[in-house]
């Protein structure tokens, strides 16, 4: 069992309850699930998917699915069904541990790194980061890498508000700047 979960199970939820904003411990918020999302510029070259794809099943441990375009935009030179990138849904015992790997290794790898931005919620308790540089994962060998993928990386929290969700993210270790 990934040791974030574990922390969350014994550590996490009792400072949220001690809080006094919960009486039971199934209030507490909690995350739902991980969405990581590449986005790849198809026109030049054939293969940028399949790299994309490949990227994003060597991070994450989990076979992507490919995204395609709902409908036909022509400055962008996108047809409807093209595949316009890749992306993963992660939960449970997989999503503790790339939350875990992406926290403590991945993060901290960012050149000049001093925390995430606190203004990526969206309101409703989910937090959304772009990474621009699939390097920083230590699973990637930067030796194969043919093409800079940037992704944006979702975490659906259950918490009905910023406050309670960014309170969720940094006890479990999110490094938010201040």
């Amino acid at each position: 069992m990934a040791q974030l979960k574990e922390f969350y199970r014994t550590q996490v939820v009792d400072q949220l309850m001690k809080s006094g904003r919960y009486t039971n411990k199934l209030q507490v918020p909690r995350v739902e699930k991980v969405v990581v999302n590449m986005g790849v510029n198809s026109n030049h070259e054939k293969d940028v998917v399949a790299e994309a794809q490949q990227e994003l099943a060597t991070i994450t441990g989990q076979k992507p699915i490919v995204t395609r375009a709902k409908k036909s935009i022509s400055n962008f030179k996108v047809r409807k069904d093209m595949p316009v990138g890749a992306k993963v849904t992660l939960r449970g015992a997989r999503m503790y541990e790339f939350l875990e790997r992406f926290f403590n290794a991945a993060l901290p790898r960012i050149r000049d790194f001093r925390g995430v931005n606190p203004r990526g919620f969206d309101g409703r308790g989910s937090y959304t980061l772009g990474v621009r540089d699939q390097g920083i994962f230590p699973e990637v060998e930067l030796d194969k890498i043919k093409h800079n993928l940037g992704m944006d990386v979702t975490i659906v929290t259950t918490a009905n508000t910023d406050a309670e969700a960014k309170e969720l993210l940094k006890l479990l270790g999110m490094p938010f700047s201040s």
